[in-house]
């Protein structure tokens, strides 16, 4: 954080002309410690960064570009400001999500479109070095009736979502289409090679997850049932569905889709984004990881809430449609955010980052 900056900086995507949204790139906002936000400005101009990704250690943010179907990184220069760190290089239809390795090796990218998954290597100074793509997807749902892509009404199709890295070195995608969760091992001569996958309920959607770090649970929000899945890794370390239950305590309502799920930082809360409805639903996390319990849906205070950051006792929720992020202080023992705190204007938010 630079001393110019009252606050910590947060990066912010967007969705720019090219998607119909009213970003111009990448921003830049403060945010204090009272928990109240300023826009900061532009840090780069960049087409639809609609999610981002920071390096663990180099002031370098990666950014999915979805129209365009490219990643590019970006290099810190000044307080607050980005410039282009290499060429941008292709992804895949629908580019959405991007994750990078906690040792800086690499970065995985999801795309929706064509349920690519993608791993560029990095060189010293975070700079994008070469490409490769992993295996595609297996539909384990294959003839099952009810089999319909849900996006479109048609055939299903593979629409990979986002990746997590795992505590244990291993990567973990989600495949929105195939109602399918797979992991990966990474070797550095041939991106990624499946290790095994897990099979979650068909029509069910898994988008964003997390990991609680206690017993290595994976909380997978799902887009289309609005459940949160529950994955435990055995003896073996294979993964299995311990439960899917719901993501919120009132139900989900008609044209509802879950967005973004998130961990407190004590891990005592999870809170997932719910679009439509428009609610922040607050789940218990009980016995060690193993259990959620939904206590409060409360709502998120704009339009269609795709993605949102807890930190320092503070929730803000980036609202793609009602272009704004909103701030909401979270009770310490409850964990349930309380009144609107702050309102943010800022062109079709997706995701909120904070810079190193």
């Amino acid at each position: 954080m630079s001393e110019n900056i009252d606050g910590t900086l947060i990066w912010a995507g967007s969705y720019t002309a090219d998607s119909n949204g009213h970003g111009t790139g990448i921003g830049a906002i403060a945010a204090r410690e009272d928990g109240s936000l300023s826009w900061l400005g532009t840090a780069v101009e960049a087409p639809s960064p609609s999610f981002l990704a920071v390096h663990p250690t180099l002031p370098v943010v990666y950014a999915v570009a979805e129209a365009a179907q490219t990643v590019r990184a970006y290099r810190r220069t000044g307080p607050f400001g980005l410039e282009p760190l290499g060429d941008a290089w292709p992804a895949g239809a629908a580019a959405c999500h991007v994750s990078v390795d906690p040792d800086g090796r690499f970065i995985v990218v999801a795309c929706w479109g064509d349920g690519n998954v993608l791993l560029y290597g990095l060189d010293d100074d975070g700079g994008i070095t070469s490409r490769f793509a992993a295996p595609p997807a297996k539909d384990p749902h294959a003839g099952v009736d009810g089999g319909i892509d849900i996006a479109t009404g048609g055939i299903r199709v593979s629409r990979a979502h986002a990746s997590l890295m795992l505590d244990d070195g291993r990567i973990m995608t989600t495949d929105l289409g195939f109602d399918l969760v797979r992991v990966w091992n990474y070797f550095p001569d041939t991106g990624l090679l499946p290790d095994h996958q897990v099979a979650l309920p068909v029509g069910s959607g898994p988008r964003h997850l997390v990991q609680h770090p206690s017993v290595d649970a994976i909380f997978i929000l799902t887009e289309y049932s609005v459940e949160v899945a529950l994955l435990l890794p055995g003896a073996d370390g294979r993964f299995v569905l311990h439960s899917c239950g719901p993501a919120t305590a009132g139900g989900a309502s008609d044209g509802d889709a879950a967005a973004e799920i998130a961990l407190s930082p004590d891990n005592r809360f999870a809170y997932a984004g719910i679009r439509g409805s428009n609610r922040i639903s607050v789940l218990a996390v009980e016995g060690r990881g193993t259990r959620l319990r939904p206590v409060a849906d409360v709502p998120s205070g704009g339009d269609w809430p795709r993605h949102h950051l807890v930190r320092d006792g503070w929730l803000h929720v980036a609202h793609e449609r009602s272009n704004q992020v909103t701030t909401f202080a979270l009770d310490p023992a409850t964990g349930i955010p309380g009144e609107v705190l702050d309102q943010l204007v800022t062109g079709s938010p997706t995701a909120l980052v904070v810079a190193l």
